[in-house]
């Protein structure tokens, strides 16, 4: 009976999430804005790749972003100093952001002013993908240092994306990296999901996954999309 009960109010918790899930997307869909979730672990890259896609982007798309950590606003002073608005979710602990937590951060950015608004996620590879945001995409990354077998590990992130960026690439000559199988286990998992080799440290492919996303801005401003 205790873990009916317990079942039950974590149904309740995800379903008002839902609610307020839809309410992000569509406060960000009247402002024309793509969305995007970006999930990584600690140290995979989320705020170089934040900062390579601004540059990348080059002014086409006018960037903002909501930053999630535990505790701090060192990623969020890295965004600031490149002249992207950004605004910082301390979670106190919790291990993911959630739907009211992107509400109230909305609130702060100057939403007429951003075309492509990127959340980075609190950095772990599991409790992130239990609680929509109201985003338009899922995008993680798989850094190469943390080896080719992620997606036996933690299938779930990798089954829920539309993209992984494949980070520090710089980096496969000197580690145990096996890439053809790291793509081919996503394949397994995800047949549909875009997938990108790069380096934030290098620029390696950055171009590409910047082109990607402005395709998918393009794509939602089509009158058929509207």
């Amino acid at each position: 009976m205790k873990t009916m009960r317990k079942v039950e109010v974590v149904t309740d918790i995800l379903n008002a999430n839902d609610q307020i899930a839809q309410e992000n997307a569509a406060t960000l869909k009247a402002h024309g804005i793509l969305s995007v979730n970006l999930m990584a672990s600690p140290g995979a890259g989320k705020t170089s790749l934040i900062l390579q896609t601004a540059r990348a982007l080059n002014g086409r798309l006018r960037l903002g972003a909501i930053e999630g950590d535990v505790a701090s606003r060192v990623d969020a002073d890295k965004v600031a100093a490149a002249g992207i608005p950004v605004v910082q979710i301390n979670t106190g602990g919790a291990c993911h952001l959630d739907a009211p937590m992107i509400r109230q951060a909305l609130r702060a950015l100057p939403l007429d002013e951003i075309d492509l608004l990127i959340v980075e996620n609190v950095g772990n590879l599991i409790c992130p993908v239990e609680f929509r945001l109201g985003e338009a995409l899922r995008v993680m990354i798989a850094s190469v240092p943390e080896g080719h077998d992620k997606p036996y590990k933690y299938p779930g992130i990798f089954t829920a994306v539309e993209a992984v960026v494949i980070n520090k690439m710089d980096l496969a000559p000197y580690v145990e990296f096996d890439l053809t199988a790291l793509r081919e286990a996503i394949r397994g998992m995800n047949r549909d999901a875009a997938i990108f080799e790069v380096s934030c440290r290098t620029g390696e492919g950055i171009g590409e996954w910047a082109e990607w996303l402005w395709g998918q801005w393009q794509a939602r401003r089509a009158p058929s999309a509207r």
